[in-house]
């Protein structure tokens, strides 16, 4: 059978690509190893995060399905980041293992247009650098126009325990043992990259009285725009907070040699901003402890998850460490810790579609490009359901902007930049972050997903609403003012509030920062819903500094749309610097914004390059 897309892994990128695909009414096939794993949480069990989190709303305002998932399955949820400001606030659930496959699972088989196939890849057929489909392990070929590769961890994946290495993926599942050598044969850059997941402890083995008690928020948050809470907030699983101890690092010094990392077993780069607990007692050997939180895998079984205790140790000296915590010194090991190491591209040879430069239609996004956790891989995954869909259709690529989106932020440094290790998206990569906010995901994206397909009319009026009274809003607090009687200077007294000596427009009174739309609300009727009264009080609030952040951005976005011919030789260009030249050539960015991001190309090869074009376009 004949299909336009071919998605290969059923992972969190795997089936939100699959998911667009399908909904853009493309015949799509899911191809997974094992269906029982789809959209599975081999490690952490949460979605969201510092950063991530907001990925989450972005997906959502995208029409994309994690977020809508989440709030499925979560166990207990928090706004991080509450006491700072808006632009690092996010959302992050502890999130069920059984309930969030299952439902992820029975949403793609209520989809139509897609199919779902167990099998594994070994091969695809490219012909004249196009892709025309697949090979599975049985030698079965399957044609298509698109594919969209989603191999997670599991290309020649090896699960190490101290010594002990096994060619296998999670949960010791088959791994690929050939594709990424017919990526290599094709012309990839393959890296070789490493994670892993801590020990999972029995939860009735636990000392919880030794232990901190952490819960989740009293007020119900959800991912998704369409605020369906599938929780009550008295209903939600406890999480506990425990610290390594002088016991614990002295244990894992002295066992040094034994992990599969020090050991020199390893061969992949392991993840800078989520290290093992031995590479964190090597690395920050000043610190007296490290912060751990025990945290449920479901309502279903009993498995406590180790946060922040990744590690290869062998199994003997891992219940050495497990024991030496407070809380677990008789504590049940269920499933010990394990590194995995497996391969990956190089994503600068990727175009800002997520389509490579190599092979034309092919397509890939998640654990593949370098990337670390469960929110980035879905984000690109929607990106590239989004874009082999409209390169069926001969449209533009859907192309997100740095100052539009994290998922744009995200994607630009993979395709600018590349990875040395897994990457993983941080606020301190968007240098707009505090233009991409938790609050106003919907604000900057829904259009988006309303211009490709996957938003409806319904949800877009919704939207276009929202606008309407946030407007009404403003213009609600400027036309209106108190002045100052003794009863308003005794309610602004009461809060901390300089007393009024001439009138004020509420607007101006809403920028002082002890004042908050609740207290608008006691001098005038406010009848919008907590939502718009929230993003009205954000934008008024942090007026200037949003002002002064646009405006950087409107800059970028001048060199962003100096664009970059396709046939430039950059060897005919005088006076570039060599590294610049040889960056240039390899990445051949397709704007003066992207080229001005690559580490290597400095300001006055910019500059040289903006006279290069100039002086190209007046010549032609």
């Amino acid at each position: 059978m004949k299909y336009e897309i071919i998605v290969v892994g059923g992972g969190h990128a795997g089936c939100e690509a699959a998911l667009a695909s399908a909904r853009l009414n493309h015949q799509t096939l899911l191809i997974t190893g094992n269906i029982k794993n789809i959209a599975d949480m081999p490690c952490n069990p949460s979605i969201g995060g510092p950063a991530k989190g907001i990925v989450v709303r972005e997906i959502d305002a995208l029409g994309g399905e994690m977020g809508r998932n989440a709030d499925k399955g979560a166990l207990q949820v928090k706004m991080l980041n509450t006491k700072k400001g808006p632009a690092v606030q996010a959302l992050r659930a502890q999130e069920d293992k059984i309930i969030y496959p299952q439902e992820m699972l029975k949403t793609l088989n209520n989809q139509s247009n897609l199919e779902i196939k167990e099998s594994l890849v070994e091969d695809l057929i490219v012909e004249k650098n196009k892709i025309k489909g697949i090979i599975l392990e049985d030698g079965t070929k399957i044609s298509s126009k698109c594919v969209i590769l989603t191999t997670g961890t599991y290309l020649k994946s090896n699960i190490l325990i101290g010594d002990k290495k096994k060619l296998e993926g999670p949960h010791g599942e088959k791994s690929s043992k050939f594709l990424s050598n017919k990526l290599k044969d094709l012309g990839f850059k393959i890296l070789r990259l490493k994670t892993g997941t801590p020990p999972r402890i029995v939860k009735d083995s636990i000392d919880f009285t030794k232990t901190s008690l952490e819960t989740g928020d009293e007020k119900i948050h959800t991912f998704s725009f369409d605020h369906i809470a599938y929780y009550q907030p008295e209903e939600q699983e406890p999480c506990h907070l425990i610290y390594t101890n002088d016991k614990t690092h002295q244990i894992i010094k002295e066992n040094l040699d034994k992990s599969s990392m020090y050991g020199g077993y390893v061969e992949g780069i392991g993840p800078r901003y989520c290290p093992s607990i031995e590479d964190k007692v090597v690395r920050f050997s000043s610190k007296e402890r490290h912060q751990l939180f025990l945290e449920p895998e479901s309502r279903y079984y009993d498995d406590i998850y180790i946060q922040g205790f990744s590690s290869s140790m062998p199994e003997d000296v891992q219940e050495q460490m497990v024991h030496s915590l407070s809380g677990l010194e008789h504590a049940i090991i269920k499933k010990y810790a394990y590194a995995i190491e497996y391969d990956a591209i190089d994503s600068r040879q990727l175009k800002q579609s997520l389509e490579t430069k190599i092979v034309e239609n092919l397509f890939t996004a998640g654990q593949i490009n370098g990337t670390s956790g469960y929110e980035e891989a879905a984000g690109q995954g929607l990106i590239a359901g989004i874009n082999a869909s409209l390169k069926l259709e001969g449209k533009s690529p859907l192309i997100l902007k740095r100052n539009e989106s994290y998922i744009g932020v995200l994607i630009d440094d993979l395709v600018t930049k590349g990875v040395k290790d897994p990457y993983r998206l941080l606020t301190s990569r968007a240098e707009y972050r505090l233009l991409l906010r938790h609050d106003n995901a919907d604000l900057r994206l829904r259009k988006y997903g309303y211009q490709v397909g996957l938003i409806d009319e319904k949800k877009y009026e919704q939207l276009k609403q929202k606008e309407k009274e946030m407007k009404e809003l403003f213009q609600l607090l400027k036309e209106n003012k108190i002045t100052p009687t003794k009863q308003t200077n005794e309610y602004l007294k009461s809060k901390n509030s300089a007393e009024l000596k001439d009138g004020i427009r509420l607007y101006d009174l809403l920028k002082r920062p002890e004042i908050t739309m609740e207290d608008i609300q006691h001098f005038i009727s406010v009848p919008y819903s907590e939502e718009v009264c929230y993003q009205v009080e954000i934008n008024i609030r942090y007026e200037g500094y949003i002002k002064k952040a646009m405006k950087e951005a409107e800059k970028m976005l001048s060199l962003e749309n100096k664009k970059i011919p396709e046939d430039i030789d950059y060897e005919t260009i005088p006076n570039l610097a060599s590294e610049a030249r040889q960056k240039l050539i390899e990445i051949h960015p397709t704007s003066l914004g992207q080229a001005s991001r690559i580490s290597g190309v400095n300001p006055a090869d910019i500059s040289i390059l903006m006279v290069y074009l100039r002086k190209r376009e007046y010549n032609e």
